[in-house]
């Protein structure tokens, strides 16, 4: 079902604003975009195992020398006891120039696997610089100018890419067991890394205000509520969800980064896994110490300044070809007046249930209030109701008769009605709304609808006061009263959100654009683009059992919770038995080291043939 417009296109843009589709095998079932951005990460990975890697003539290894910037740093005779001078001289010593920009590196790095690294950061400068143009506009500058649309699609796209580059990155240095040698912390930060990658883009999908950015603040905030987080982090508080993705997460990303970089320039590379693996203890402890030291072997020459200005402007060119070509969705957002005058009468239902208590707000719990409808925990404590209610909202003061109210200061026959709706007992009123929630229910009503005034006499005052809620509605009043905060700038949308979630209309429009929960919703993107395939191991819990079949009860919470135990497994790999070990059972490091593998195979051969030849003639 569509009811309003896609966003505006470039003129040479592809139209990808129409529904997704989508594909199912079992419980498996993606959107045709987000499975062809996973195979295409597939695909890359393959043949950067595969594709021979163009690589200079081995070097003989550098002559151990004094390097002039780790003397030149030395303290003076006598200050050596100096903060100062220790510090100076440990930063050189651990990070020298030639670390820091090198010019060689060890002849076994000659996979194009090592690439991705530099593409990925090369990507992350790209989103930084497309993200600085977009704030030089302000967050609504995209959604009404051309340029600032194909700002936002390079931003989308590139984002696209740094995601993408990263991952294939992390999987190359899982199958190298990149952990070795004393550079497990390397590994943690990496993982660290991605991580907060993960939730700077998805702050940013959050503070998109269009359709697709309404659905997955108000899908993951049960997510977030449900382990307690929802009581500090709310996603569908535009204003907090734009701070974190414009100045908290990228300056955390940038930091968690740099130290990633600074520890690979410090650590070196791992070393390629033995041909065969060591037995014994002696053995393996000196494996690891060889793993650990410094490299001692033959080197080449890398330029690691031309490497980079290269994947910039193949990465450029790249975002640039994306952006023009495939542009980027903007599904405009849905307002609580767009959704009255559509569906009137599952409006009308929808404040009937507010007013009698049977909606999903009502009943929610913590943040909210004190129900227990969707209180969610697994074992004894529930972190939920710990976080206690932090964005109070009662259903029926905060939806119909709050704004009602300040509409009848100015309104006397909804004043009367309005008091005598409140004058009444609670009993008498949830008598009222019920009887008015259930003359609406389903998609028609049995007496004439006249702008929800139904002639209802058991239904008391309501009617009259659901045709001015309606009323409101239609004009824009009602989205203005629940926006009204008390705060400077009006950009927590948490009421209407609740509001119209507790709807069908919202979510049928979700359900038409391949959004809802058990479609992969939070990966999906509006129209046929790819959305967020990096949290399909989130995504994946509510597929499968427990989550599959407990979707009124603690899917959300399972689903976090099996996503932190995988996330904290990948994150200690170097210390976990066994799942360290699969690199070196599962041999992809022979297609990444095979260059190396096989010219340590040729001198063994040489010798043994002139061996052979000695024999011979003796």
């Amino acid at each position: 079902m569509k009811v309003y417009a896609a966003g505006r296109l470039h003129p040479m843009a592809i139209d990808l604003n129409h529904p997704s589709h989508i594909l199912s095998w079992s419980f498996l079932t993606i959107t045709v975009a987000n499975l062809i951005v996973i195979a295409i990460m597939v695909v890359i990975f393959g043949a950067a195992l595969i594709i021979r890697f163009p690589h200079s003539a081995s070097l003989p290894p550098a002559e151990p020398g004094e390097d002039h910037a780790t003397a030149a740093a030395a303290a003076e005779p006598g200050d050596t006891d100096m903060w100062t001078a220790k510090v100076r001289t440990a930063a050189t010593r651990l990070l020298a120039p030639k670390k820091l920009l090198p010019d060689r590196q060890p002849a076994y790095v000659a996979s194009w696997i090592y690439t991705f690294g530099i593409a990925s950061l090369v990507a992350l400068g790209i989103v930084i610089g497309s993200g600085f143009g977009l704030a030089l506009g302000g967050p609504d500058w995209w959604h009404t100018n051309p340029v600032g649309h194909f700002f936002n699609s390079l931003h989308l796209w590139s984002v696209e890419l740094f995601m993408a580059f990263l991952v294939i990155h992390l999987w190359g240095k899982f199958w190298m067991a990149a952990w070795r040698g004393r550079r497990a912390m390397t590994w943690i930060t990496g993982v660290i890394a991605f991580l907060a990658s993960v939730t700077t883009a998805f702050t940013g999908y959050l503070s998109q205000q269009n359709f697709d950015s309404q659905w997955i603040s108000a899908s993951a905030k049960d997510a977030f509520n449900a382990v307690g987080v929802g009581a500090f982090f709310n996603p569908m508080n535009f204003g907090q969800m734009f701070m974190w993705h414009i100045v908290l997460m990228p300056l955390i990303l940038v930091v968690i980064v740099g130290a990633h970089i600074l520890l690979v320039r410090a650590r070196g590379v791992s070393h390629p896994l033995p041909a065969t693996r060591a037995r014994g203890w002696a053995a393996r402890k000196a494996a690891s110490a060889a793993d650990a030291g410094p490299w001692r072997g033959p080197t080449r020459r890398y330029d690691i300044i031309k490497e980079g200005t290269v994947a910039f402007l193949l990465v450029g060119v790249l975002t640039f070809l994306l952006a023009g070509l495939l542009s980027s969705p903007d599904l405009p957002a849905l307002s609580v007046q767009a959704w009255a005058q559509h569906d009137q009468l599952g409006f009308v239902n929808t404040a009937a249930t507010e007013l009698d208590g049977s909606s999903e707000t009502a009943a929610y719990g913590p943040p909210y209030n004190n129900g227990t409808g969707s209180l969610q925990q697994i074992g004894p404590i529930s972190w939920q109701k710990l976080s206690g209610i932090t964005q109070r909202i009662n259903a029926a003061q905060t939806f119909v008769l709050g704004p009602l109210s300040s509409l009848a200061k100015t309104t006397p026959p909804l004043a009367t009605v309005l008091a005598t709706y409140t004058q009444a007992l609670a009993s008498q009123q949830r008598s009222w709304a019920s009887a008015y929630d259930t003359a609406t229910a389903g998609a028609t009503t049995k007496v004439p609808f006249n702008h929800g005034d139904l002639n209802l006499h058991k239904a008391g005052p309501v009617p009259v006061m659901m045709s001015y809620e309606l009323a409101m509605a239609r004009s824009g009043a009602l989205d203005t009263d629940l926006l009204a905060q008390r705060q400077f700038y009006g950009t927590d949308f948490t009421k209407p959100l609740l509001f119209m979630e507790d709807g069908a209309y919202f979510g049928d429009l979700a359900t038409a654009q391949h959004l809802q929960g058990n479609q992969w919703g939070v990966m999906n993107e509006t129209g046929n683009y790819p959305g967020q395939p990096w949290l399909w191991l989130y995504q994946l819990w509510y597929q499968i059992p427990p989550g599959s079949t407990t979707w009124s009860a603690s899917a959300d919470v399972w689903a976090v919770m099996a996503t932190g135990i995988c996330t904290l497994a990948l994150l200690l790999v170097p210390f976990i038995p066994g799942l360290r070990d699969i690199p070196r059972y599962v041999p992809v490091h022979r297609l990444i080291w095979r260059s190396w593998y096989r010219s340590q195979r040729q001198p063994l051969a040489a010798g043994a043939a002139d061996q052979a030849l000695t024999q011979q003639h003796q």
